[in-house]
């Protein structure tokens, strides 16, 4: 077979492919289109005649609010973007197009157009379908919430108190959106398992004693024990599980150290202690907010993690942060 034989076979084998795609094929040169496929022409509904023609506009078939984001892919010749087109009848399509830059004079690009309207409109749906999800979970973990503070007064609100805190120690030592959100689902419910603790005991006003404390300190595990059947985006039973966990091994149910704990966790913790020492309890008045920092400052590295002390007390110290009430 002759090269020029082999050529005019490729030639021929190119140009069916080329008529055959589903996808829209064109070359554009000198702001005009030089060619478009039968795919092309039916994604935006007119004919080869009327596109290729020299007075056709080019940027007409691109949704008004998308010209400038298609004239800088077309300057840049080569590349992927995603854009609007309106079709002849006046109907609104996403569409994906990769442009490479074709070799020769005159600065002709040619493009594949891809329809991604059904993709747009289906993870649009999943958006919405998800922030549903998130707002009955968020109702789901109110409700959690409520239940325990019903049955101990003394600690209304501060479950709500500590997940505002731990969230914005979180956000100031930049965690990522998901463990912020996570921190503060975990934040509203880590005190779930105190359900199991007799309302006596919760509200006592005197000193505990050591089989009391014990039934406190089985809180953690029972609350994991009731959210860990729950599938939630998030590591929520876990993060429960270990907000009484200490940097040195001290913390309970587990005695984990350091990076064994979440940092979520870790952050939590904090939280948990600075409210609790600010807030009144049937065993005692509630103690200054410096005193409640010089707390977790002291133990800083040894009781709790020293990033989330470090920010918790910036945010107090610039005064960006205030319990509500």
């Amino acid at each position: 077979m002759t090269l020029k034989t082999r050529r005019k076979r490729e030639e021929e084998i190119y140009g069916t492919l080329v008529r055959n795609s589903a996808d829209g094929i064109y070359i554009v040169s000198r702001g005009r289109f030089e060619y478009i496929n039968p795919a092309f022409e039916r994604l935006v509904g007119y004919s080869v005649g009327e596109i290729c023609n020299p007075g056709f506009d080019l940027l007409g078939l691109v949704h008004p609010d998308d010209r400038k984001l298609v004239g800088e892919g077309m300057e840049a010749r080569d590349g992927t973007f995603e854009f609007r087109i309106v079709s002849r009848d006046g109907g609104t399509k996403y569409v994906e197009a990769n442009t490479s830059a074709l070799s020769g004079n005159g600065g002709r690009v040619m493009g594949i157009l891809r329809e991604t309207t059904a993709r747009r409109r289906t993870e649009e749906e999943l958006r919405l379908t998800l922030g549903k999800l998130r707002k009955a979970m968020g109702a789901t973990i109110q409700a959690m919430s409520l239940t325990v503070e019903t049955r101990d007064p003394y600690t209304a609100g501060h479950q709500r108190r500590v997940s505002d805190l731990a969230r914005a120690i979180a956000t100031e030592m930049k965690l990522n959106k998901e463990e912020i959100d996570a921190i503060r689902m975990a934040g509203s419910i880590h005190d779930l398992g105190k359900i199991s603790i007799p309302a006596e005991i919760l509200s006592k006003p005197g000193k505990i004693n050591e089989f009391e404390f014990r039934l406190i300190q089985n809180h953690p595990q029972i609350g994991y024990e009731i959210l860990r059947t729950i599938e939630f985006p998030w590591p929520i039973a876990e993060i429960v599980l270990q907000h009484h966990e200490r940097i040195d091994g001290s913390g309970y149910p587990k005695g984990l150290r350091g990076e064994n704990i979440l940092i979520t966790a870790r952050i939590l913790a904090v939280a948990d202690v600075v409210e609790a020492m600010v807030s009144h309890r049937p065993y005692r008045p509630a103690l200054t907010l410096g005193e409640a920092i010089h707390e977790i400052s002291k133990n800083r590295g040894t009781l709790y993690d020293t990033d989330a002390v470090d920010a918790c007390k910036l945010l107090f110290v610039e005064g960006r942060f205030a319990f509500k009430t």
